[in-house]
């Protein structure tokens, strides 16, 4: 190995080193700044704002690893969340309607994958239509109206703690260590590398990637609804509109993280810190200045700053 591909080796060991750097200086400047901003109430009450993006983050990482996309996560999770509060509607207890939820993200995802896996159409295109249909489906069934008045039992889920962490928290956390060991540590997550690097070559070599593609997109409906389901106990209302925008800021951060969109390299750790830059920017942006339109102007970038930096390196790992 040259010294360029040394030099890019040690940048990519050293990415989330990088990306910690970063969002330590993000909270110092934050702290100093305005001191408010960085307490331990404020920030509390801040990440409520952050587990239905960190929870769609980890599908979505393996998802493109495989050099893959999902564009329909918002739309899927705003399916499950207007199916969670129409049964409710219905005199369906709302513990049974989260699993109407479940199973209704499970069959969305499982829809993506069927068309990705195994009629093989481009992702891409896949979860842009089905991006349109899903949402579609969701404002249709519930005419556009929000659905509230969940009983305060079911609220708990999504604004309760255990353990002195929030529920979603902890759902999160254990999310993130099933995502970690199966990526580093299962044959699935070395299939997952094998099949961004060269599916054609994975399939060769015995590989089952129809099986995986349509296992990773399936688990990307199923965290949609669980984030759904996340959401609406904690603004007790499930309406059509949530999650619009949503997949900018997924794949944003899973990219940020240094997964490449070209398949074949990412992790889990890289993925949690591009969250947390992400969640970070946009509240202390939202905080300072309050201005959406800004948050969508420093999201943006930090989406065209990752994909320029992921082509560079991908560019002269090739040469």
């Amino acid at each position: 190995m040259d010294k360029g591909r040394d030099w890019i080796a040690e940048f990519r060991y050293w990415h989330e080193s990088i990306l910690a750097a970063l969002l330590i200086a993000l909270l110092v400047a934050a702290r100093l700044a305005d001191p408010p901003f960085f307490s331990i109430v404020v920030q509390t009450e801040l990440s409520t704002h952050v587990w239905e993006l960190a929870l769609l983050a980890l599908p979505m990482t393996m998802i493109i690893i495989t050099s893959g996309i999902d564009l329909s996560v918002g739309a899927m999770m705003a399916l499950c969340a207007v199916i969670l509060g129409l049964s409710y509607e219905a005199g369906i207890s709302p513990w049974v309607g989260a699993w109407l939820a479940l199973l209704t993200g499970v069959a969305a995802g499982a829809i993506n994958g069927v068309f990705v896996a195994w009629v093989r159409v481009h992702p891409l295109i896949v979860t842009l239509a089905t991006l349109a249909a899903y949402r579609g489906i969701a404002e249709g069934i519930s005419l556009a109206r929000p659905i509230s008045g969940f009983p305060e039992s079911f609220a708990v889920v999504g604004r309760g703690n255990i353990l002195g962490m929030p529920i979603p928290g902890a759902i999160f956390a254990v999310a993130v260590l099933l995502a970690a060991v199966a990526l580093a540590r299962t044959p699935f997550g070395r299939s997952l590398y094998a099949i961004g690097n060269n599916e054609a070559a994975s399939r060769f070599s015995g590989i089952p990637v129809t099986r995986i593609k349509m296992w990773i997109y399936t688990i990307s409906g199923a965290a949609a609804a669980l984030a759904a389901i996340l959401f609406v106990a904690r603004r007790n209302t499930a309406k059509a509109d949530i999650g619009i925008g949503m997949e900018l800021d997924v794949i944003t951060a899973v990219v940020l993280g240094g997964t490449s969109i070209f398949g074949g390299r990412g992790r889990i750790l890289g993925t949690v810190l591009g969250v947390l830059l992400i969640h970070e920017t946009r509240e202390f942006v939202s905080w300072k200045w309050d201005k959406d339109e800004l948050n969508l102007i420093v999201i943006g970038a930090l989406l065209i700053v990752s994909v320029l930096l992921n082509s560079f390196f991908s560019q002269r790992e090739a040469e």
